[in-house]
């Protein structure tokens, strides 16, 4: 027994001189028994999580469940705040350069093991070989049952779920006795929301406008800035001012109180008025466009529209004799029934016979539709000519002739 136990010890201390010599760094040096086929020439990739969990060296590394490696190591990435994980793939497996590594769990309460499959989206030409890393954005893990109990026993306990009965009871002590009430606000409500879904349109353009409003006020943010720094200015002479603002609508009130005395003072006269000029304005109403086309026609005097088509050429010829003698105009003027310069004391000696007037001038043309004055004057009952500068304003406007 002694001899025995001798070389046991002596067997334990080679072994452990066998291993510290070949760099021994724990129990996940020695290999386990059933682990994945990592054949002759396995190639090495590495994988980045923001969290691995309780993720261990010598944890499986599986491709659509299949074991084809193992996890290396264990460690965390430069920047320090995420985890690399280095694993070991059989040579023979291939995957695309944008494979996607999930952090799985084998059972409920099994192990945690790495799965790699090809991406979502359509796969890179190129192979994951040696050396290649999957970053953090084409990594994920799946929820820990932990988690899951966790968040349950926080809903149970802390979530008010006990409190479920009591909101339920006094939901319904709210709602008893107001269900018309509750009817009536539940259809205006899907009133409200049907009216805005079916003015949608118009709220979109508003918006519209007002983005396109803004977006134009922002770019004379400096324009408006300037005007309303120069309204000090402005202001100031209002402030100025005030007390003659004051006064002028003072007089303003005082004028709107005068113009309404005589407005209601002269009401019966305005109405009058008003209707005296009815028969004018119907009379105007039914002239409608022969007056416009009359005052055409004024302007194409001597030759009308309907003289153009007589026309050989483009142009007419026109001879006019215009008698412009002071003498003739006066005397024409005094041909009248009345002479109207006859109260003109320089006119009025041109053109009437006992004042100067030559004996031969020819005698007053009758005017249509009159008779000659008897030699003696007017007749019984005939009202006096206008004479002087009345006379004339008479004869111009048709008053004498």
């Amino acid at each position: 027994m002694r001899r025995l136990h001798k070389a046991v010890v002596a067997m334990s201390a080679a072994a452990l001189l066998a291993v510290s010599g070949c760099g021994f760094e724990g129990i996940y040096d020695v290999p386990l028994p059933g682990g994945a086929d990592l054949g002759d020439d396995p190639y090495r990739v590495k994988v980045q999580f923001r969290d691995v969990l309780d993720l261990v060296p010598q944890s499986g590394v599986r491709v659509n469940e299949v074991p084809v490696g193992q996890v290396e190591n264990v460690g965390l990435a430069e920047d320090g705040w995420t985890a690399e994980v280095t694993l070991l793939v059989n040579g023979d497996v291939t995957l695309p350069a944008n494979a996607v590594a999930n952090l799985r769990q084998s059972s409920l309460l099994g192990e945690k093991y790495v799965e790699l499959t090809p991406p979502a989206e359509a796969p890179s030409q190129a192979e994951l070989a040696d050396g290649d890393l999957i970053p953090v954005a084409r990594t994920n893990r799946s929820v820990e049952v932990e988690e899951v109990l966790g968040a349950l026993s926080m809903l149970l306990n802390g979530g008010g779920v006990e409190q479920l009965n009591t909101i339920t009871k006094e939901l319904n002590n709210t709602l008893e006795g107001n269900e018309p009430d509750i009817k009536a606000l539940l259809h205006n409500a899907d009133r409200l929301v049907s009216t805005l879904d079916a003015q949608s349109s118009d709220i979109t353009r508003a918006l519209d406008g007002l983005n396109r409003l803004s977006s134009t006020l922002n770019a004379q943010r400096d324009q408006i800035a300037g005007a309303i720094e120069n309204l000090g200015p402005g202001l100031q002479v209002l402030e100025q001012q005030r007390g003659q603002l004051v006064t002028m609508l003072q007089a303003l009130d005082r004028l709107s109180t005068v113009a309404v005395d005589t407005v209601n003072a002269s009401q019966e006269d305005l109405v009058a008025n008003l209707k005296a000029l009815l028969p004018t304005l119907r009379k105007l109403g039914e002239a409608g466009s022969d007056l416009p086309k009359a005052l055409e026609l004024l302007l194409t005097y001597p030759f009308s529209d309907a003289a153009v088509e007589g026309a050989k050429g483009d142009y007419f010829n026109l001879y006019a004799t215009i008698d412009l003698n002071l003498g003739e105009v006066l005397a024409n003027m005094g041909r009248s029934r009345q002479n109207p310069l006859q109260d003109v004391p320089i006119l009025g000696g041109l053109t009437s016979g006992q004042q100067g007037t030559p004996e031969n001038a020819p005698p007053p043309l009758p005017v249509p539709g009159t008779q000659s004055p008897p030699p003696g004057g007017q007749q019984s009952g005939q009202q006096p000519q206008p004479t002087g500068v009345e006379g004339i304003f008479s004869i111009l406007s048709g008053g004498a002739g």
